[in-house]
């Protein structure tokens, strides 16, 4: 692409998931809606470990993690789009569109190591229950979440700093809802090879790394559970990872839905439609499979209003 087309732009347009005129009142109804349920149900997961005594274990002090990080995960996008909507702007400028990316890939890679240390949480309590608490122990836990902010800190930061480097033509529409990093590279009038090979290694590593944790961590638990004699004691091994293991489930099976529909379709919008499924639908459902399928937590959120009673 030749130098006379490039520009130093300011902003980008993001043509959200529809543009008819007549659905952005629904559009905003529907996601402030989904925007407050994920913030206020993930508030009460982590109100409810502080506040609860017998929640004060490594699984919860995970979980009341991943809560926090979904609550910022949502918010590094819906807000925006929500503004957008009502003040009927589709801008977003440059060094916002930057940040957006920064924080996006930040949380969402957080997301999943955090699953992943919840799966070896999860191992090592079914597998080895006897030496839960020594292997367990508090310094370990949050050395793995220090951990698991640092590296998704700075895959982040190395993503950030290589759209820095592009060079932008005139054509400055996003067909997204936020600043989606692979939509932003096609964008580019320079060269994005550089750019496609850090994206697709960090994808490799970050992503496929993580699962194979957790499907390992998972191979152990079902051949630990299977060797237990009596029903009552699979059930109430199998109990204890239940949630963990529908969130994890929801998590990587829209990652790759959205994967390969728009590998499938090559169609932006649709790639926009379906990506709401994990960056909003996922941790504003994170709560409800928690707390409904976990007996602990829903007497932790219940006690506050015995009490008063």
């Amino acid at each position: 692409m030749g130098t006379e087309n490039e520009t130093q732009i300011s902003e980008f347009l993001l043509l959200g998931i529809s543009e008819d005129p007549e659905l952005q009142p629904f559009l905003f109804g529907l996601f402030l809606s989904m925007y407050l349920v994920t913030v206020l149900g993930n508030l009460l997961i982590i109100l409810a470990t502080i506040s609860d005594s017998h929640l004060h274990t490594p699984m919860y002090f995970f979980l009341s993690n991943l809560s926090f990080v979904d609550i910022c995960f949502t918010s590094t996008t819906i807000p925006k789009m929500l503004v957008n909507i009502q003040t009927r702007s589709k801008v977003i400028t440059y060094e916002g569109c930057i940040l957006q990316i920064y924080f996006f890939i930040l949380f969402g890679v957080l997301d999943n190591f955090l699953l992943t240390v919840m799966a070896y949480d999860r191992f090592v309590a079914i597998c080895h229950p006897l030496h839960y608490t020594v292997i367990m122990n508090r310094r370990l836990c949050v050395l793995l979440v220090l951990a698991s902010w640092i590296t998704s800190a700075l895959n982040s930061m190395l993503q950030s700093l290589m759209v820095l480097r592009l060079s932008f033509c005139t054509d400055m529409e996003i067909p997204h809802f936020f600043c989606e990093l692979n939509q932003v590279v096609l964008l580019a009038c320079s060269d994005t090879f550089p750019n496609d090979m850090v994206m697709y290694f960090a994808a490799g590593l970050l992503f496929c790394g993580p699962l194979a944790g957790i499907l390992y961590s998972y191979s152990k638990i079902v051949s630990s559970i299977r060797a237990i004699s009596s029903a009552q004691g699979k059930y109430k091994a199998f109990s204890t990872c239940a949630s963990h293991l529908s969130v994890v489930s929801l998590f990587y099976c829209t990652c790759l839905g959205v994967y390969f529909s728009s590998s499938a379709t090559h169609n932006s919008h649709s790639s926009a439609t379906a990506s709401v499924m994990y960056s909003v639908v996922t941790p504003m459902l994170n709560p409800f499979i928690y707390s409904l399928r976990n007996k602990d937590i829903m007497g932790a959120l219940r006690r506050p209003f015995s009490r008063k009673l």
